[in-house]
């Protein structure tokens, strides 16, 4: 009897990604890895192969915590009365970029 060790499998990580001209980073996908380390080497790898990125982040997903779609009304309606807030008070130059 032949006994197969089963290996654990590695964690998941997401991967986000920020273009040259861009200014936020993106998430472009996930990938499993042993470490960060080796998620950042992946995650180039596999998403920037054309040289596309400046900068990547890698998060392991156990560790992102999200809201539900069904909170919606609960959780963003305390906004909705701080009208200030919103840009629609302010006049901005044309010569102001990324607005």
């Amino acid at each position: 009897m032949v006994t197969r060790r089963v290996e654990p499998e590695w964690p998941l990580y997401e991967v986000f990604v920020r273009g040259k001209r861009g200014l936020n980073h993106v998430h472009v996908g996930s990938l499993h890895a042993v470490d960060h380390q080796m998620a950042v080497r992946h995650a180039r790898d596999v998403y920037t192969r054309r040289n596309e990125g400046v900068s990547i982040w890698v998060v392991r997903s156990d560790a992102v915590v999200a809201s539900s779609p069904d909170e919606k009304d609960p959780l963003f309606a305390p906004s909705g009365d701080k009208v200030y807030r919103h840009p629609t008070f302010y006049d901005i130059p044309d010569n102001v970029p990324h607005m």
